[in-house]
């Protein structure tokens, strides 16, 4: 099969595409055909090896995964002896290591049915960062009907998902973006924009009931200082390459984990994790019209390294999507 492969840290050159085995699929397992792949943060943090002290997890001198990619959407091609919830030929969608390929194999609790109302590409930008903006104001925020929101973020990935859940939850949001994407977070449903180049929203006088943080860029007092004395402030920045570090933007949330038990603030810090009854969630809300992922470029898989590179270099708003060439034999 094709796919993209990467046996070393560094700039998006590192990545090749070429030929490698198909996988087989475990006892628990399904082989699925990926038809689109969503790109995310995290694949250029891999691609990099940065922060540093994320390779004692990664690949200290190499990554462990050759093939990039989480977000996938497809057709179940093969399942394992033990699977019970789908069969060769269910579309689906899901979140596991080496979507930047052909073929994948999954363990059947990452995947889920794919919304009847999506195309593959749509279907592939949901799971990490549908995920995560659901963890993030679900589980972490508790967001509940008429509170106020605001996501730091909200034309990114996670972000112009956190903007559409929210208001499906209910609550009164506010996106901070810049001014080039202000249509596309009002036009999904944000009811105020705060342009951060003509505006500072850590200096208003608003104050809100949850802080959704998916930049990293502010520090924990400025963070705070906009909240109302019981707020919640949730952190998930992905920060930017700006020529390797230490520890990136961990350095805020290890902060935030050190200051949550001294503070009068609910601060926690989101680590994200797939599932199938995440995806189910998201399901729900897409069929229901409350959700619809927002894509900004699509790309074939062979020139996925590309796709990459404009993630981590261009700032890309919502989600930047490949798309799979028509499939070799497994």
């Amino acid at each position: 099969m094709k796919a993209i492969v990467q046996d070393r840290y560094g700039s998006a050159d590192v990545l090749e595409f070429g030929d490698i085995e198909t996988p087989v699929p475990g006892d628990r397992e399904v082989l699925v055909r990926v038809h689109a792949a969503s790109v995310n943060a995290r694949d250029w943090h891999l691609m990099r090896g940065d922060p540093y002290l994320a390779r004692l997890t990664l690949g200290v001198r190499r990554p462990k995964a050759r093939i990039p990619g989480t977000d996938f959407a497809g057709r179940v091609e093969a399942v394992g002896a033990r699977v019970t919830r789908f069969r060769p030929g269910d579309e689906v969608f899901g979140e596991a290591p080496g979507a930047f390929a052909e073929f994948l194999c999954a363990s059947e609790d990452v995947v889920e049915r794919r919304p009847a109302n999506l195309s593959y590409e749509q279907a592939a930008a949901i799971p990490l960062a549908g995920t995560t903006a659901l963890m993030g104001l679900r589980d972490a925020g508790r967001v509940r009907q008429g509170q106020k929101v605001l996501i730091n973020g909200a034309s990114g990935g996670v972000g112009t998902f956190a903007v559409q859940i929210a208001k499906a939850f209910g609550a009164d949001v506010t996106g901070v973006c810049s001014t080039r994407n202000a249509d596309l977070v009002r036009s999904l449903g944000a009811d105020r924009v705060v342009d951060y180049t003509r505006e500072d929203f850590a200096g208003g006088a608003e104050r809100y009931d949850l802080l959704f943080d998916l930049v990293g860029n502010r520090s924990l007092a400025e963070c705070r200082r906009v909240l109302t004395p019981t707020g919640t402030l949730v952190l998930s920045g992905g920060g930017v390459f700006e020529g390797g570090s230490l520890v990136g933007p961990m350095a805020l949330l290890l902060k935030g984990q050190l200051m949550s038990g001294f503070v009068r603030h609910r601060l926690l810090v989101l680590s994200a994790s797939p599932g199938a009854e995440k995806l189910a969630a998201l399901r729900e809300l897409v069929e229901a019209g409350g959700v619809t992922p927002a894509i900004d470029r699509t790309y074939p898989l062979a020139e996925a390294a590309e796709a990459i590179r404009y993630v981590e270099i261009e700032h890309a708003r919502a989600k930047v999507v490949v798309s799979s060439p028509p499939p070799s034999a497994p």
